[in-house]
């Protein structure tokens, strides 16, 4: 009997955690400066938040470091990747910045890297998308 239950506790604790603290209606972002992480190395990461920024009528550039003068926002990220028989997008961290004070900040999250659940292997746009809709709170356009 208890052989039966420890798969089933392996599934289960295969969630997915994200946490956002969304933007608020007081910064009306229209372009955003995406910092590259060079230790990210995810390939799809970066055009990924571009996409969808894009998406939602938000411009964006990505510069090599945070000193960009012509950037009133930026967008700072970090990224995991698991392996398990195939890498995967494991964690994510995404912070918007408005002149130097952090406004907006994202995390996603799998828990247990995704124990049994196929939805671990699932593409970074189709994690990644909805945190940012969430980082966009009520700028993120509603369909």
């Amino acid at each position: 009997m208890n052989l039966k239950i420890i798969p089933c506790l392996l599934f289960l604790s295969a969630c997915t955690a994200v946490n956002v603290q969304p933007l608020t209606t007081e910064h009306p972002v229209q372009r955003i400066c995406i910092v590259k992480n060079r230790a990210v190395t995810i390939s799809d990461f970066v055009p990924t938040i571009q996409e969808r920024l894009q998406y939602h009528g938000v411009l964006s550039t990505v510069v090599e470091d945070n000193s960009s003068l012509d950037c009133e926002y930026q967008l700072r990220y970090t990224a995991r990747r698991s392996w398990d028989i195939t890498p995967y997008l494991s964690q994510a961290e995404l912070t918007l910045w408005y002149e130097g004070k952090q406004i907006a900040k994202a995390n996603y999250h799998l828990r247990g890297k995704g124990g049994l659940s196929l939805v671990k292997w699932a593409s970074v746009p189709s994690k990644m998308n909805p945190v940012i809709d969430a980082l966009l709170g009520s700028q993120a356009i509603k369909k």
